[in-house]
Parts: C-alpha cells; sequence; structure tokens
C-alpha cells in the first residue's frame, strides 16, 4: 500500500489557489480503495493541502430500492443501489462551483437517511472514493482517475468469514455486477493510473 501511495502522490499536482482537484480512486469491492484514499487523505494533510473526501458507500439508497425489486439481483446491485442521476447532479456536477454540498448519507442500521452539509474549501484536493467510478454518467468529472485492480479471490478473501458464507450471494449480486462493469466499462483502460493491491 505504501508503494502505491507514493506513486498515486506524483499525479496529484500543485493546486493553485482557487482550485479543486478531484480524484477519482475506482476499484471493486474490498480490492483497497477506502484505505488508500485514507492514507493518502492524511498525507496531503499533513502538507497542508486542504482535503474533502467522499465514500460513495455513503449514499447508497434504501433496502426497498435495491432488493427485491423484480429484477435480477446483479442489476439491483449497478444499477439501483445508488441514485445515479441525483448524485450526478447533487455531488458531481457541484464539486468544482460549490462551497457547500448537501447530500442525503445511508445509515446502514436504521435504513434510512439524514442530510449532510459538507463545505468544501476554494482550493482543495477532492478524493472520491468507491465502485463503479466510471460508469458514464459520472466518468467526466474527475481530474484524475485510478483503479486499484485486485484477484477476485484474494479480494474475497477479505470478507468477514460470516459475509463468505453466503457465496451464492456474491455469485448472483456482486460478481455479476462487477463483471458487467468490467466488459463495459473496461475501467483499466480508462485511467491515468492502475495500481496492483
Amino acid at each position: 500500500m505504501e508503494d502505491n501511495l507514493s506513486v498515486l502522490l506524483t499525479f496529484i499536482p500543485k493546486i493553485e489557489k482557487g482550485n479543486r482537484f478531484v480524484l477519482g480512486i475506482d476499484g471493486l469491492s474490498r480490492s483497497g480503495k477506502t484505505t488508500l484514499a485514507n492514507k493518502l487523505s492524511q498525507v496531503l494533510q499533513e502538507k497542508k493541502i486542504q482535503v474533502c473526501v467522499f465514500h460513495m458507500d455513503d449514499y447508497i439508497v434504501e433496502r426497498e430500492k435495491r432488493y427485491n425489486t423484480g429484477h435480477e439481483e446483479w442489476f439491483e446491485y449497478y444499477h439501483l443501489q445508488w441514485d445515479v442521476e441525483w448524485l450526478k447532479d447533487h455531488l458531481f456536477k457541484k464539486l468544482k462551483v460549490s462551497n457547500q454540498l448537501n447530500l442525503s448519507i445511508y445509515d446502514d442500521a436504521t435504513d434510512t437517511h439524514s442530510t449532510q452539509k459538507i463545505k468544501i474549501p476554494d482550493t482543495c484536493v477532492i478524493i472520491i472514493e468507491g465502485i463503479f467510478l466510471q460508469r458514464r454518467e459520472w466518468r467526466g468529472f474527475y481530474d484524475c482517475l485510478v483503479y486499484l485492480d485486485c484477484p477476485r479471490n484474494k479480494r474475497f478473501l477479505r470478507e468477514r468469514d460470516s459475509t463468505q458464507k453466503n457465496i451464492e450471494k456474491f455469485r448472483n449480486r456482486y460478481w455479476k455486477a462487477e463483471d458487467y462493469y468490467l466488459k463495459t466499462e473496461a475501467p483499466t483502460e480508462q485511467v491515468h493510473l492502475v495500481l496492483k493491491n
């Protein structure tokens, strides 16, 4: 991870006053996106660079909108897990122009949302990490895109033991959606940097 961090830092330019640099950290489930984003944020702050981090898992929809909808499970995960157009309008389109974002953050324990007000400094690095970041609706909003490449078997072993026991859910929901993403968006071919993890 430290080597990946060092390489990634070379892709972040000096941010001129009044500018924002948007970095997307893409990768499939358990590839290390959150860990890398958090470590990068810490290093940048140590360098006195202001940082905003967005974790896309914070912005998923309620369970009733993504489970038992009548669609195949992989379709629910890829197409219904997030309100893609809402996030495009209220998050992505405003990253460079708004000083405050009002976002609907998800609480898994209660399956509810609350409004999150996020102030964005005029001069900062904005890090967005999550799966399927390169879907066509969001792809054009990043200044730099990184993809964390990690084999499925290695990623699966990072799941909790109890989660690993429900392998059918992975086969029908997660892995089919990942395969669809790899086939339709070719994420490793569109990025500035591919990191092995």
